[in-house]
């Protein structure tokens, strides 16, 4: 019998590279379709973090996955104490990176969206200078 040691407090725990907070806000997504016509929808956030969104519209949207679109809170949204610095910038360039498809009649359309903002670096702690002699 065989015994494999495993350590799971070297595992990370999230492959996330922000926290993720639950929050619902009105919000609005600008695009433009495949012929150069803007389109918009009222959408709602369901989770934010520093990084990505995740939004229900109510009505069926037509964006395929990596369409480039813009993300903007409704202005009255802009208060909340949860809402991460990138979303308060207001209009904001993302990618669609996953739909998730209405499961029936009266169910909203799901969209998770990448903001394309500058990542920020987390910053190391320096060791101190050691004086040589």
């Amino acid at each position: 019998m065989k015994h494999i040691w495993t350590d799971d407090s070297t595992r990370p725990t999230s492959k996330r590279a922000a926290e993720r907070r639950i929050i619902s806000l009105p919000a609005r997504l600008m695009w433009k379709d495949q012929r150069g016509t803007p389109r918009f929808a009222a959408v709602v956030t369901r989770d934010v973090s520093d990084y990505g969104v995740y939004v229900e519209c109510p009505s069926a949207v037509s964006i395929p996955p990596y369409r480039l679109v813009q993300f903007q809170l409704e202005p009255g949204a802009l208060g909340s104490e949860a809402l991460p610095d990138t979303l308060r910038q207001g209009r904001i360039l993302s990618a669609v990176y996953r739909v998730t498809p209405r499961t029936g009649p009266g169910t909203p359309q799901g969209l998770a969206l990448r903001l394309m903002v500058e990542p920020r670096r987390r910053v190391l702690r320096a060791e101190p200078a050691r004086a040589t002699a």
